[in-house]
């Protein structure tokens, strides 16, 4: 047997999301109700697979007959050096969650979460971000994938601050030729304050808050944790405690995101909003 699948060919097309840990993955749920709604056979299944583990998984989820993968915490930088060809999305961002084969068995490459993180903002709740200042939160695969669609946004400003200021700067420079991103210190936050403050690191999955300050938060700001879970995330806690105008956690953009993946393996997109009603209401 192999280590992640099994021997032989898959009996129905066969997708799934890589990552470490896993187990929390609605993923399978999603791409399911997708394949529901619009009649698709597959089967889609949550492997563990840690860092530095990449490549051999993907080299046996190709010979078992596998079609698309989904990549999370913490491959998605992995993924991208994987990659023979990348979409322009995923080319910018560095980092790539949806992995295909092409007709020579090639290995693809897409980024679909900034799209998902904008459509799930503008569409999902109607915020605007043409002409807002934001400010991302961290600098590794997941806030690093999503900045490409904050550019297309066209906002004001985007700000970016992480733990390890070197991997800010280098995030700020690898999109130096689209605009000027400024770098700020850990814990610090620009003047005037952000519109949307977007938590892109993986402190809520420790139970942690970023430590801005309290004055980081008026009544109309947007707070966005990319992580969710079935109760409030502490960032999503913090926010609304501040009485934010919208604390909003990730389960949209995962849903978005996911949308954005079966359209590139199927060529159908899915509608999203039944989806995160079932998923919010399943909490």
């Amino acid at each position: 047997m192999g280590r992640w699948f099994p021997d032989g060919r898959a009996e129905l097309p066969y997708f799934c999301v890589v990552g470490s840990p896993i187990a929390h993955s609605k993923s399978p749920a999603i791409h399911s109700a997708f394949a529901a709604e619009l009649g698709v056979e597959l089967r889609y299944e949550r492997v563990e697979v840690e860092a530095g583990q990449l490549a051999a998984a993907v080299a046996e989820f190709q010979a078992y007959g596998g079609r698309g993968m989904n990549i999370t915490l913490p491959l998605k930088e992995e993924a991208w050096q994987l990659a023979a060809t990348r979409t322009p999305r995923a080319a910018q961002a560095g980092a790539a969650n949806t992995l295909w084969f092409t007709d020579d068995g090639a290995v693809a490459v897409d980024n679909t979460d900034g799209a998902g993180l904008v459509r799930d903002l503008e569409v999902n709740h109607g915020v605007i971000l043409a002409g807002r200042r934001i400010l991302l939160l961290g600098a590794g695969g997941a806030a690093r994938g999503v900045v490409p669609a904050l550019l297309d946004a066209a906002p004001a400003a985007l700000a970016v601050s992480n733990r390890t200021g070197a991997r800010a700067s280098a995030l700020c420079a690898a999109f130096a030729d689209r605009a000027h991103l400024e770098v700020l210190p850990w814990g610090a936050v620009p003047e005037p304050v952000p519109d949307v403050i977007i938590n892109g690191t993986t402190l809520s999955m420790r139970g942690e808050v970023p430590p801005l300050p309290a004055a980081a938060v008026t009544a109309g700001s947007v707070c966005y944790d990319m992580m969710y879970a079935n109760a409030a995330t502490p960032f999503v806690a913090w926010a609304r405690g501040l009485r934010a105008q919208l604390a909003l956690d990730g389960l949209g953009m995962l849903v978005e995101q996911a949308a954005e993946s079966f359209a590139r393996w199927h060529g159908l997109r899915p509608v999203t909003k039944p989806v995160i009603t079932a998923l919010r209401g399943a909490s």
